[in-house]
């Protein structure tokens, strides 16, 4: 494959490719170590059966016009010309605004979209709603909300304290103990936004293990390590880590081998911590067996251990993905700080490494291409995790970082480069929310559960189908990604879409700048061809980049960033917290009186847990073989299911019991919904336990044992947000909870039904 080769990016790989004129085909970039499997889905995304071919109106909203609808999710569509849609859009646009005002626009937009700087298209679509009045919006991420609302809080900014701070060459050549609370699970590292060039992560952590490191795995999974390390496994009861990090806390004290000096110079509100951790019941290695299923002398073991050489505690993302989300990132933090391990090379605390791509890697030394967003006039937002509260209760009040707001009544939706029907939790409460819209618009190249449930569906180009730059701050590459394959039916460019409807509504001018989207590739490149000039680096014209298809760019020393600072001048180098320094405890957090976010680490028993009607934890993850729900027919994420049905893990003990073999049809069920999948037993997972990972288009149907949730009662392909919680992880986050939940799981009884998520709906063009 050498001839009419282009480069070309996604969130999980530079590739090469070359177009035959009827087969795309598809290698790594050859400087990648370790390239991620996930790469074998993206030839699927040529022409699939899933595309959008043409513009998409629901009948009912066409038809009937704009207003609150149960039949979203339920209708049929007709397709319509560009123009017609285009003019309907603008019209519907100016009524909501005028009528209801700006934050009655709901610029919902979120998901990884494309690796592409110009073309993605939350940027986009941003910036054409901030032009043209404004929009309510949504703050932090599915992925990590309570993490990024706590951590400015406790240790510093968001960014600088985990993706900068440790390293993997600095884990490579320091660490002697890594204690990796929710894993480090390959299949994560894999992903970064706006691409990666070499997934460094494998290396690194094998490099470690060759010197001697010891990795300590604290999960119900073991894969959420690479085999290669011979990681110790302690098999946690899900939900219970931050027990497990006071009783470390405790013994490590109560043996004396606190850092006493550190917690004196460089931390704040270690006196309500210390009271905390002796204070009746003592959160000694005894009681954290009882609340973890951990031996205690496993964790006394651990204790001396860590407490011993350069020790790095990692925080999975996954572990905040669950309610009081906060405290184990907040835990994880303050045991760092009672090892007096913060801002040591390889050593302390680092939340999100190995939960994603770009973690763990020094920062660029000249800016990257970035496409301008607009100010947004609009002031009214919520936690990108509480869409549906918003669209269920407009007008009802809600608390984040202690403070009370109002959800805004959104009368009109606008979502791209993203699928809510996969992220967010518990779906059929979902559909009820979007019922609530007057209109709902979504840009899509795929007949996603998302488009299945817009008025307006208008046809995305994918990233194969246009030209872009992919770079990243964290990762030296620059690519230009070349157009690989025509354009598929009528769709097109978010940016030409969203310029004729800015245009229609007397933007068109402050949205384009007069640019065309090549324009602003050569634009957004200026600056980083100014950082390289300014550095006295070669630094090629936009024509010069374009012929090569990829520049590599300086990165700045892996010297530990502001918490190697802090570590040696506390003084002069104060963290941005409330003390300057480390907030093993806060007294403005504790004087917020929050009930389920006190002012220090605590362990907070949650309101759902598995009982006698749902005995069984259920993890839903991150899946393996695709970036959440996107290119879930490709050819490796199909090969991973089975019948074309998503995978639930087992363990042997449990399996036995309910009489379910190794390929069964299961059906998993709680009081909100079910969904079925196939069952792999396996031993790889604490009993009691079971694992689906999220991704599988939503594919609902009536619920043969359950008719009395209608017609969207059970999801047949396997997407676990037809179980999972839809609750703030605290009221001082609001992040999302729907890593962990309760359910049953039994063999199903009847016939199962075909899926047909990725067969798109009927829609006869508009007479």
């Amino acid at each position: 494959m050498t001839e009419n080769v282009r480069t070309h990016s996604a969130h999980w790989g530079v590739f090469h490719a070359r177009w035959d004129g009827s087969r795309l085909r598809v290698r790594p970039h050859p400087g990648d170590p370790d390239p991620s499997p996930v790469l074998d889905n993206i030839p699927a995304a040529v022409g699939h059966a899933a595309r959008v071919a043409a513009p998409a109106v629901r009948r009912g909203w066409w038809d009937r016009g704009p207003g609150r609808d149960p039949g979203r999710g339920r209708d049929g569509y007709r397709t319509v010309s560009w123009d017609a849609v285009l003019d309907r859009l603008a019209e519907e646009t100016h009524r909501v605004r005028s009528t209801h005002g700006d934050e009655a626009v709901y610029g919902g937009s979120y998901g990884w979209a494309s690796a592409g700087r110009f073309h993605h298209a939350q940027g986009q679509l941003h910036r054409f709603l901030a032009l043209t009045g404004g929009y309510t919006r949504s703050v932090n991420t599915y992925s990590g909300g309570a993490a990024e609302v706590v951590l400015p809080h406790v240790l510093g900014t968001f960014d600088a304290v985990t993706r900068y701070a440790v390293t993997w060459d600095q884990v490579a050549a320091h660490t002697d103990t890594v204690v990796a609370f929710g894993g480090m699970a390959l299949k994560n590292s894999a992903i970064a936004a706006g691409g990666v060039s070499r997934h460094v992560e494998r290396g690194a952590m094998r490099a470690a293990r060759d010197r001697g490191a010891v990795f300590v795995l604290v999960s119900p999974l073991r894969p959420d390590l690479p085999e290669e390390v011979d990681a110790t496994w302690l098999p946690i009861r899900p939900g219970t880590d931050v027990a497990l990090m006071l009783a470390l806390m405790h013994t490590v004290v109560e043996a004396g081998r606190a850092d006493t000096d550190f917690l004196a110079s460089h931390c704040d509100g270690w006196d309500r911590l210390r009271e905390y951790l002796f204070a009746a019941p003592a959160k000694d290695a005894s009681w954290a067996e009882g609340v973890t299923g951990i031996p205690a002398a496993t964790i006394r073991e651990l204790a001396w251990r860590i407490a011993h050489g350069r020790t790095l505690v990692t925080v999975a993302q996954s572990l905040q993905r669950a309610e009081h989300g906060e405290q184990p990132v907040w835990g994880g933090t303050a045991l760092a700080a009672v090892l007096g391990q913060i801002g040591l090379p390889g050593g302390g605390f680092n939340y999100g490494l190995g939960s994603l791509g770009h973690y763990g890697r020094p920062r660029n030394a000249v800016p990257v291409p970035t496409f301008s967003r607009a100010p947004n006039p609009v002031t009214s937002f919520i936690p990108v995790a509480r869409v549906a509260d918003m669209l269920l209760h407009p007008g009802e009040t809600y608390s984040y970082q202690g403070a009370g707001h109002t959800y805004p009544h959104v009368r009109m939706a606008w979502w791209a480069g993203g699928n809510p029907f996969h992220h967010h939790q518990d779906l059929r409460r979902m559909r009820r929310a979007v019922a609530e819209l007057d209109t709902f618009v979504v840009h899509d190249p795929m007949w996603t559960a998302t488009a299945r449930h817009a008025d307006v569906v208008l046809p995305s180009t994918t990233t194969l189908e246009r030209d872009d730059i992919g770079a990243t701050s964290s990762d030296p590459l620059v690519v230009a990604m070349k157009q690989l394959v025509p354009r598929h039916g009528e769709a097109r460019d978010d940016y030409d879409v969203l310029a004729d409807l800015a245009v229609r509504l007397g933007h068109g001018e402050a949205f384009t700048e007069g640019r065309t989207s090549h324009e602003w590739l050569v634009h957004m490149y200026d600056r980083t061809r100014k950082g390289l000039a300014d550095r006295g680096l070669d630094a090629p014209s936009f024509e010069e980049f374009w012929e090569r298809g990829e520049l590599e760019l300086p990165q700045r020393p892996d010297d530990g960033g502001v918490l190697a600072r802090f570590r040696a001048d506390p003084v002069a180098h104060p963290l941005p917290t409330a003390s300057g320094r480390v907030q093993v405890g806060s007294g403005p957090i504790a004087a917020l009186g929050l009930p389920d976010h006190p002012g220090h680490p605590a362990w907070i028993e949650p309101t759902e847990v598995p009982d006698d009607r749902h005995p069984f934890w259920l993890v839903s993850n991150q899946p393996a073989t695709r970036l959440h729900s996107q290119l879930d027919f490709g050819a490796h994420s199909a090969g991973s299911k089975r019948s074309g049905r998503e995978v639930v893990r087992i363990h042997p003990d449990d399996a036995a019991r309910l009489g379910i073999g190794d390929g069964d049809v299961v059906r998993l069920h709680n009081d909100r919904g079910a969904c079925l999948a196939a069952a792999r037993v396996t031993d790889d997972i604490r009993p009691g336990v079971l694992q689906l990972p999220t991704g599988a288009w939503w594919d609902p149907r009536p619920d043969p044992d359950r008719p009395e949730l209608g017609d969207d009662g059970l999801c047949v392909h396997g997407n676990p947000n037809a179980v999972t919680r839809d609750r703030g992880t605290s009221g001082f986050a609001q992040g999302c909870s729907g890593q962990l939940c309760a359910v049953a799981v039994e063999p199903y009884r009847h016939e199962a039904p075909e899926v047909t998520a990725h067969t798109p709906p009927v829609t006869p063009a508009s007479p």
